[in-house]
């Protein structure tokens, strides 16, 4: 084994110990406030979903929510119309869903490139919007779909009014797919997505379709951005029409940028300082939250243009290279 995959080893399991402490932290400090940090853990696979296609392959999109809400509602309409409440199922019916919404996404978006690419982006969210809006049947409307009421965990974890048992369920499932994403991003196919977004003429001279890549990675980003949407149904036992909002697919983009796109250690870092600070100033300055939060993002894309983690890395590696 090299010194560079020793490194490679080091990282992730530095990684995945911050997220178990960063858990415990949260869980000890915030007894009475689980559900805020069960929402931050789904919508921190939304925003690493995310950085899969925008950060590691260069596709730009503004409709992100759509696989996140997918996932979300297909979780709860398996538990409300089809009596399928182990949260085990729901979770795979929602990987189902936003792996199904990945591949519709994938197949349109790519077909143009820079802004009419985002505007295929933000048209898709406004059609998965309304299109549940209509469905009122299955999705409940602008009511929101109701009547999620998971089984224990494993027959024996209840969720609780307190979220313990959700909050405990989220980390174990960012666990799982944190280390699962930390191996594909550094697999051959992780590799390859990222020689297509630096170059993708010479990854067609090479014999590769960059555009079979990149619908993979939208069905693999998906399944991800799924997970997170049946997270969110199984903790709220709700799923609204926010779920599949272009305020929710904007937020994820500032949150991947303010912790810096192409690492998933920037993706978690941005969501949890953006939800984090919009909590915490929109509770004390009910008025006038949204002008610190502006100021906020203003003052890292001018002084961390990398995003916090990214600038921060940066920094850290020039101060070993000197070291040297």
């Amino acid at each position: 084994m090299t010194a560079r995959q020793n490194r490679s080893i080091g990282r992730d399991l530095i990684g995945i110990g911050a997220i178990v402490v960063a858990a415990t932290i949260g869980y000890l400090l915030f007894p009475d406030n689980l559900a805020l940090l069960t929402r931050i853990i789904a919508i921190g696979l939304l925003v690493l979903s995310l950085d899969l296609v925008t950060g590691y392959c260069g596709v730009a999109t503004l409709g992100h929510a759509a696989l996140f809400g997918s996932g979300a509602y297909a979780a709860g309409i398996a538990a409300a119309h089809y009596g399928i409440t182990d949260p085990l199922l729901m979770t795979f019916a929602g990987i189902l869903g936003g792996a199904l919404a990945g591949l519709i996404c994938g197949v349109v978006i790519l077909r143009a490139h820079g802004l009419p690419q985002l505007v295929l982006s933000i048209s898709l969210i406004y059609l998965f919007h309304e299109f549940a809006n209509k469905a009122s049947s299955w999705t409940g409307g602008s009511d929101g779909l109701s009547g999620i009421s998971p089984d224990p965990l494993f027959g024996t974890f209840e969720f609780d009014l307190w979220g313990q048992t959700a909050y405990v369920f989220g980390v174990v499932l960012l666990l799982a797919v944190f280390t699962l994403l930390r191996l594909l991003v550094r697999s051959p196919f992780g590799m390859l997505c990222r020689g297509i977004k630096e170059d993708p003429l010479r990854i067609m001279a090479m014999g590769a379709s960059p555009k079979v890549a990149l619908i993979k990675m939208y069905v693999i980003s998906g399944a991800v951005a799924g997970v997170g949407g049946a997270l969110n149904a199984i903790s709220t036992q709700v799923v609204g029409l926010d779920s599949l909002s272009f305020t929710q697919s904007a937020e994820s983009l500032v949150m991947l940028v303010l912790g810096g796109t192409g690492s998933l250690f920037g993706a978690l870092t941005g969501t949890i300082v953006f939800m984090l600070f919009e909590d915490y100033v929109s509770a004390a300055n009910p008025f006038h939250w949204l002008t610190m939060v502006g100021a906020l993002l203003i003052a890292v894309v001018l002084f961390a243009p990398k995003g916090l983690y990214g600038t921060a890395a940066a920094f850290i590696a020039r101060r070993r290279e000197k070291r040297t």
